[in-house]
């Protein structure tokens, strides 16, 4: 869609090119949300791409792991080389599938944009928080911060960005990356916007799992929800923690109460999986 009110796209090659941003003039990733709607408020838009951010930085430093820059594409994620010992890599490719559009929205929506729209089914939520990751925010006057991702959407559309911030990357630390993880979605139709998107993460070593087992709930809630616990907890024990979620909502996508059965018949599989993996090979 045509953004007919616009009047100058900025590139943006300096930080100092970012104080252009405000209520009026907001900042330009892929652009496959931001073009997807009127916007009849906006005056301009300062294009992120221009800085040239390296869509994907591996580090061997304990604790480090990989930076994803807020402009890496799906398409570029999708394609992330395999690393030894990272057991969580099929993450990310599952979390791109999860996506509502074609290859063509994988070539120009970003991982940054996904995730600053905030909707509840952004896919890229579900990866961040499920690998602990740490998201680096640029903040309006000037400042860095460091927001942990499970805390970033704070609702519906909403998060903890003011006008005139970006963010900047995504970091995954090495541990996550590290662990075995399991991934269910589902939807109402086939190719549907998705009503369900559920990740586990247990860290699993060479004399069985060491914990923690998390499990994080997205696309049926209005935020990110994330249950930890020490080691593979009981079926009865994630069930009634499931059930306890309290902000389940209803959209076109799938009602409440679906969402819940959904999420405890989703959440049950994964923990049986990574019960069974962790149990497995050492049994």
């Amino acid at each position: 869609m045509d953004l007919s009110t616009l009047t100058r796209i900025i590139p943006a090659r300096q930080r100092s090119d970012l104080d252009a941003l405000g209520p009026t003039v907001v900042p330009l990733a892929g652009g496959s949300e931001l073009f997807a709607d009127p916007r009849a408020h906006l005056t301009g838009l300062v294009d992120l791409q221009s800085f040239g951010w390296p869509a994907l930085t591996f580090s061997d430093e304990v604790g480090e792991g990989l930076e994803i820059a807020a402009t890496c594409t799906l398409a570029e994620l999708s394609r992330l080389p395999m690393q030894a010992g990272w057991a969580a890599h099929p993450l990310f490719y599952q979390c791109c599938t999860a996506l509502f559009g074609s290859f063509k929205v994988w070539n120009v929506a970003t991982v940054g944009g996904n995730l600053a729209t905030s909707l509840p089914a952004g896919p890229m939520i579900t990866l961040a928080v499920a690998l602990d990751a740490e998201l680096l925010v640029w903040r309006g006057d000037g400042s860095d911060d460091v927001v942990p991702a499970r805390s970033f959407v704070t609702g519906n559309m909403s998060n903890v960005l003011a006008p005139g911030d970006v963010l900047r990357s995504i970091r995954v630390p090495l541990r996550s990356l590290q662990a075995t993880t399991a991934f269910r979605k589902i939807a109402l139709s086939p190719l549907g916007r998705s009503g369900a998107v559920l990740a586990g993460r247990l860290n699993v070593d060479s004399h069985g799992p060491d914990g923690p087992f998390v499990l994080t709930v997205t696309a049926a809630t209005l935020r990110p929800v994330q249950l930890r616990y020490p080691r593979v907890p009981a079926a009865a024990e994630l069930a009634r923690d499931i059930a306890a979620i309290d902000c389940w909502f209803t959209d076109a996508h799938g009602a409440t109460d679906w969402r819940r059965a959904m999420g405890l018949l989703l959440g049950e599989e994964i923990r049986a999986e990574l019960a069974a993996t962790a149990v497995g090979p050492h049994s």
